[in-house]
């Protein structure tokens, strides 16, 4: 498994980031990448969690269409969310079987309009 964001119990200054990557190796993923994209968001100040891309692949997904797939990461991240109190607002999920991978990682989307640049 890849990732860049660490998974030890030393604290860090990413506890969301850590906290999500957390919940993950629930899914036994052979790689996992957060990105932490909450700077290109308005609003945006120094050590902010709120919006993160996702690439993960596990053979969890096998056989699952893609809404499946989303719902299992959404059960394991959903204490995370603003809707249930935690500071994510936004995750993009890029969900692969280990024979779809090819190593891409999709850009996100524009954040209605909002990203700074």
């Amino acid at each position: 498994m890849t990732t860049n964001t660490p998974t030890t119990n030393t604290p860090t200054n990413t506890p969301t980031a850590d906290a999500l990557n957390n919940e993950l190796q629930a899914l036994q993923a052979q790689h996992i990448e957060l990105v932490n994209e909450s700077m290109n968001h308005a609003g945006y100040f120094d050590g902010k969690e709120s919006h993160f891309k996702l690439t993960i692949v596990s053979d969890a997904f096998e056989g699952k269409r893609l809404v499946a797939r989303h719902q299992l990461v959404y059960a394991l991240a959903n204490s995370l969310l603003t809707s249930q109190g935690g500071q994510i607002h936004a995750l993009a999920i890029h969900a692969y079987t280990p024979t779809e991978w090819q190593g891409q990682s999709p850009e996100s989307p524009l954040c209605a309009g909002q990203n700074k640049g």
